[in-house]
């Protein structure tokens, strides 16, 4: 189908429920560890004492709501669907980013399970196009659709035709 007709539309498909627990994680993750720091050195600094738990409450505070609200908006957001004809993805939260490859534009598909995906059973899938707005990234598929996803992907670009420039 050439690329003048290429229907523009809104992908259908949400990513794996256990993505909510994977973002709250991180989201966790980056509020109580300089908690934990401003703790220690609470402990280890008498005069600064008040000052640095002060910064923890304020941390905790902001940090804790944070890590369940964003997460689950960002849930309610992101989508992303394959077909013959193209990559589509919608990310985001505040800003909200709606992208589109064109099986003939995609040069490259990688997988990536950093350790966090890993416990969560969840897998990213980075579809890299000639596109200065950098690759279209597909996070918090299930691990074993994601594998599916990249082969899909690999065998409908070899056959698009195109020089993926």
């Amino acid at each position: 189908m050439p690329a003048q007709s290429l229907r523009l539309r809104p992908p259908h498909n949400r990513v794996e429920r256990r993505a909510i627990g994977w973002w709250i994680t991180q989201e966790l993750l980056a509020a109580l560890i300089p908690a934990v720091v401003l703790v220690v050195l609470a402990i280890a600094i008498e005069p600064a004492r008040f000052w640095l738990l002060l910064v923890m409450i304020i941390i905790l505070v902001i940090g804790i709501p944070y890590a369940v609200v964003v997460p689950l908006w960002r849930y309610s957001v992101h989508r992303w669907e394959t077909t013959a004809d193209a990559v589509y993805a919608k990310t985001g939260w505040l800003w909200q980013e709606r992208r589109i490859a064109p099986m003939s534009r995609i040069q490259t598909v990688d997988t990536e399970r950093g350790p966090l995906e890993q416990l969560f059973r969840l897998s990213s899938v980075t579809v890299t196009t000639a596109s200065a707005a950098g690759p279209i990234k597909i996070v918090g598929l299930d691990h074993q659709l994601a594998a599916d996803l990249v082969q899909r992907l690999t065998a409908s670009t070899q056959a698009a035709p195109g020089d993926a420039t």
